[in-house]
């Protein structure tokens, strides 16, 4: 009788040193100044990882919000990996935001006067594909309609 109650005191002070461990380090660890800096270099460097590896999934395209928003996204995603040196996953990603871009000729000038001759041409390589693929997603949406 007295070893349980004894095992259960034992049990139930552990617990609560565990828990006061945890909330010291939670908030000692939040206290750092790098520490929201780690945070968004972190889940950038994921979300970059996540992009390269697979095609990024088009927006629904009825939704204009949505689509500005990819539009955006695309964009960024596309100048920071050309930055870094990664030309094929950044051309990628520019033809993901020249397929849904409301005016895609002025964009491409834009481009063309941006980005150096080889990138570019990469780039207009890619277009029909993406043009593809952005058709068939819509073919796609709209059998899910019916």
């Amino acid at each position: 009788m007295m070893d349980s109650k004894l095992g259960t005191l034992a049990l139930g002070v552990s617990g609560a040193l565990f828990i006061g461990y945890c909330i010291y380090f939670d908030r000692k660890r939040r206290s750092d100044p790098n520490f929201r800096k780690r945070l968004r270099e972190r889940r950038r460097k994921q979300r970059i990882a996540q992009e390269k590896s697979g095609q990024a999934k088009l927006p629904d395209l009825k939704d204009p919000g949505a689509v500005q928003q990819f539009f955006l996204d695309e964009i960024q995603l596309g100048e920071e990996l050309l930055a870094q040196g990664d030309y094929e996953t950044g051309v990628e990603h520019l033809t993901n935001a020249i397929a849904v871009c409301g005016q895609p000729q002025q964009l491409l000038q834009v481009l063309q006067q941006t980005l150096p001759p080889p990138v570019f041409q990469m780039l207009i390589a890619k277009v029909p594909t993406i043009s593809q693929r952005l058709v068939s997603a819509q073919s796609l949406a709209e059998d899910d309609v019916e």
